[in-house]
């Protein structure tokens, strides 16, 4: 069944407009009488069409429910900048897994170093790459794709969730040392093609922020993040 996101629902009448609007009459050709689900901070509304225009459809709600795709912890990826379009596929797969919030960050070893304000540009692109992946993966929110920061906030943001973790290449401890019973938010930190600078992980340490081997393989910046998603989906009982 058709998914389409929406703000908020205060009553039992839906309206959608704009893109999505066009969408389901044009690209879709739904008809008055045809069902869809509209999701809204994490629940899943079962709606029936009851009117269509190009630029509005109106809905009646039949029911609603939990979205079953959402995970019962929140993953927010911090992820170096990468090379490239990486950082595009880094986000949908991150999206498809569970994760609930993607923040870009710039590190010392960052190959690619776009200035802020350059970066912004990008946010909305990158923004719709999520809506798109979780569409497509039956997720009950859109994940936000902050913008860019710093290590150091990074590492501030960080230390406020339940477990934090810095995946570093050079060791730690293993994933089953990390304590993750009874945790909501979960903060995971992954390098880019240069890995991570002594200095930044150390840092990283002394905030309190576990770092964690993943074992002798080397992983690319853009397989880590996926890895470390599925174990900790696996591991929390949400794969």
């Amino acid at each position: 069944m058709p998914r389409f996101f929406t703000e908020k629902v205060s009553s039992d009448i839906i309206c959608i407009t704009g893109e999505d609007a066009n969408h389901i009459g044009r690209s879709l050709r739904m008809r008055i009488g045809d069902d869809l689900t509209v999701c809204s901070e994490g629940r899943d509304y079962h709606c029936r069409i009851t009117s269509i225009t190009p630029d509005e459809v109106v809905l009646e709600v039949i029911s609603s429910e939990l979205c079953a795709a959402e995970p019962t912890v929140n993953i927010t990826l911090y992820q170096a900048i990468p090379k490239s379009d990486k950082l595009s596929s880094i986000i949908q797969k991150s999206v498809e897994l569970g994760a609930v919030r993607i923040v870009p960050v710039l590190t010392r070893r960052c190959v690619a170093r776009p200035a802020k304000k350059e970066f912004e540009k990008k946010l909305s692109r990158l923004q719709k790459i999520a809506e798109s992946a979780a569409k497509q993966s039956g997720r009950g929110i859109i994940p936000e794709v902050a913008n860019m920061i710093t290590f150091d906030e990074a590492v501030t943001e960080m230390s406020q969730a339940d477990a934090a973790m810095l995946f570093y290449e050079e060791g730690g401890v293993r994933f089953n040392e990390v304590p993750l019973q009874n945790v909501r938010d979960i903060a995971v930190f992954i390098g880019s093609e240069g890995g991570l600078d002594p200095m930044e992980a150390e840092k990283a340490r002394n905030t309190g922020i576990y770092n964690v081997w993943l074992g002798n393989r080397i992983l690319r910046c853009e397989t880590a993040p996926i890895a470390v998603i599925s174990v900790l989906m696996h591991l929390t009982g949400n794969m």
